[in-house]
């Protein structure tokens, strides 16, 4: 009678270690998961798009650039002089006011040019780092569902393992077991305690990664509104989703403005090696005389003093006889042939990614249909046999054993 208790007692114990997960699950869908009110992987990229403290530094370098922009459209203020001139110990005056306007008769449009195609160039990384961050966003949300599912995978072997433990005691008690198979089991536990804990720190710290990413302070609680299996079955395929091409991708774009940025420099260097005229106008008034008198118109004597009016008008001329902007126009005849394969880089290295993505991502729906289909209750299956055999005194501890470190493999492979 004491035999057929202890049997009945672990094949109940090996049918209910398959609802230890579920119960896992709930656990920690009020602990780490909110179905109601957790953020989704669209909400945690939105938070960290508004609360990123580099992204907004960022995109305060396109203010910057938006009023270097500003600034180069600016035509050149005119240059105002005024003298004022007095004869030491004497009474001649002289007063003169002068004006200069230069042209930039071929500066100005160049220098628009660039800081137009800088602007431009700034805005595309501004993107750049949003996709860059969104993506960091994606990884860290992911990791902490991995994390999340590998520590439920664990807490079902822990308890699976404790029920186990309490089963063999009671069997080694009435005489049914050698105290060796307890012994092995109560190993394997604290083991397996150990490794829990360890991945209870893993999640831990991917929670924390993860409220980096969303730019929130580290101690935000964060609760994830989906599960790992969730999150998987509800995505798209690549081909589905519309896998950007290499050139519609914003740091290939980037790659592109730059060298705009470095065609429109070699224009520049150009121009400013070309004439440009300066005008100029001045008005001088001179109060002027000498010490002896001379004779009126009426003979009469008076003193020899006038005012004289003098305006003035003309233009400078700069002549590119040294100075043509040589060395300006090679240094931006460089740059551009840098920006060129710059971009040829940026084009290679947007097709591998997109290329290696849609791959990995085909096969790792290959995998998880595989594993996520009669593998997966297979496995279990199994694990439940080896246990049910054992408690039939058909296999031995080390089977069960091995057969659970065999499942808990095929866990972590499965969420991996």
């Amino acid at each position: 009678m004491r035999w057929k208790v202890v049997i009945l007692s672990s094949v109940l114990a090996c049918a209910a270690a398959s609802g230890v997960r579920a119960q896992s699950t709930a656990r920690y869908q009020g602990q780490y998961i909110d179905p109601d009110g957790g953020l989704t992987v669209e909400q945690a990229i939105a938070m960290a798009l508004d609360n990123e403290p580099s992204l907004r530094a960022a995109r305060a370098e396109i203010e910057m650039a938006r009023g270097r922009e500003r600034q180069a459209g600016l035509r050149p203020n005119p240059l105002v002089s005024f003298e004022r001139r007095i004869e030491p110990g004497g009474t001649d005056r002289q007063t003169m006011a002068s004006v200069q306007w230069p042209l930039e008769l071929f500066r100005r449009p160049g220098r628009v040019a660039v800081a137009e195609r800088e602007r431009v160039a700034t805005e595309l990384a501004v993107e750049d780092r949003q996709r860059r961050l969104a993506a960091d966003v994606r990884d860290a949300y992911g990791a902490v569902l991995a994390a999340l599912r590998d520590l439920e995978v664990l807490d079902e072997m822990v308890a699976s393992m404790e029920r186990q433990h309490a089963l063999l005691d009671a069997r080694v008690q009435a005489g049914a077991s050698p105290s060796l198979d307890r012994d092995l089991v109560a190993v394997e536990l604290q083991r397996w305690r150990a490794d829990r804990l360890l991945q209870l720190g893993t999640v831990d710290a991917a929670f924390v990664r993860l409220t980096r990413a969303v730019g929130a302070a580290p101690g935000m609680p964060l609760k994830l509104r989906h599960t790992l299996e969730a999150v998987v079955h509800g995505q798209q395929p690549a081909d589905a989703i519309g896998a950007s091409a290499p050139e519609r991708r914003p740091d290939v774009r980037q790659a592109a403005a730059v060298r705009r940025v470095a065609e429109a420099r070699i224009e520049r260097a150009r121009d400013h090696g070309r004439f440009d005229i300066t005008l100029f106008g001045s008005y001088q008034r001179m109060d002027a005389g000498f010490p002896q008198r001379a004779y009126s118109a009426d003979g009469g004597l008076t003193p020899i003093r006038a005012v004289f009016d003098y305006v003035a008008a003309g233009a400078t001329l700069t002549v590119p006889l040294f100075n043509r902007s040589q060395g300006e126009l090679a240094a931006a005849h460089a740059e551009r042939q840098a920006a060129i394969a710059s971009y040829e880089a940026a084009s290679l290295d947007a097709a591998s990614e997109i290329a290696a993505a849609r791959v990995m991502d085909d096969r790792a729906r290959e995998g998880v249909r595989i594993l996520a289909g009669e593998a997966r209750g297979q496995a279990l299956e199994n694990l439940t046999v080896v246990r049910q055999s054992y408690a039939l005194g058909r296999a031995t501890v080390f089977d069960v054993l091995a057969e659970q470190r065999r499942f808990l493999d095929f866990e972590r492979a499965y969420t991996g």
